[in-house]
């Protein structure tokens, strides 16, 4: 069964979180109020609502490095996570883990990044060449 997921969580200002989603990383904005927005985020529904944002903590051991627990994350196919990376790099992101290739030549292999949006909320995207490979060990 596939279906789309829905997911809200706390941000800390609406105008940089729609500079951040729909600007910078391309989201469609769907319904909003003064104290949340909906985005389509890369085809799954997010709703951001003025509040706190969760507590995080460098818990996730990824290949040699600690990232951000809990965080989102999307898988996007190779072209579009290099594109969005460029982007990114672009603009000078802070990188809780710069974009890079783990796993090269195994079973899922993939490319990953860590980020934060403005309210600090982590974000990883991977990239697969082959959408096959993301749940093979």
């Amino acid at each position: 069964m596939k279906s789309v997921f829905h997911l809200a969580y706390n941000v800390t200002d609406l105008d940089e979180t729609r500079a951040f989603y729909g600007e910078l990383l391309g989201c469609a904005e769907g319904r909003s109020t003064d104290t949340w927005v909906d985005y389509d985020f890369f085809g799954h529904q997010i709703s951001l609502h003025l509040g706190t944002p969760f507590a995080t903590a460098n818990t996730g051991k990824v290949g040699d490095h600690m990232v951000p627990m809990p965080h989102l994350g999307i898988v996007l196919p190779k072209p579009d996570w290099d594109a969005l990376a460029a982007k990114l790099k672009a603009v000078g992101t802070d990188f809780v883990l710069e974009p890079h290739t783990r796993y090269p030549g195994e079973p899922g292999e993939q490319s990953t990044m860590f980020f934060r949006d403005p309210s600090g909320n982590p974000i990883e995207v991977k990239g697969f060449a082959d959408f096959d490979g993301i749940f093979a060990s």
